[in-house]
């Protein structure tokens, strides 16, 4: 199975949507609406290694609510992107049992390549 978490007004993620065009059997799922779940979220972990991957210090939220002024641990990590989709690295790609998370040109030739 397929899985694509995004966010629809992040215009980064419809780039990389429009240039994967994901077909009918791939399940899309926009993180603001329908936000992550507990399984979901451990389940990434899983396939990624760690929450730290899965969390992104380039959230407005990272700086305003002073967190990068602390030292996070994995249960933060889990307990601020499950509070607050901002935090989840997007988009997150799950085919099968290999996960591709964020937006950088490696990340995203990669899924592309193994998408098609």
């Amino acid at each position: 199975m397929t899985k694509i978490f995004h966010l629809a007004t992040c215009s980064t993620c419809q780039r990389i949507l429009k240039e994967l065009q994901p077909g009918p059997e791939v399940q899309l799922r926009e993180i603001k609406s329908e936000p992550i779940t507990e399984e979901e979220i451990d389940r990434m972990k899983e396939l990624a290694g760690s929450y730290e991957q899965l969390f992104s210090r380039r959230a407005m939220k990272y700086r305003s609510m002073g967190l990068n002024e602390m030292e996070l641990g994995e249960e933060d990590y889990r307990k601020y992107i499950l509070e607050e989709y901002t935090f989840l690295k997007r988009p997150v790609i799950i085919i099968d049992d290999k996960i591709f998370v964020g937006n950088t040109k490696k990340v995203v030739a990669a899924a592309k390549e193994y998408f098609n």
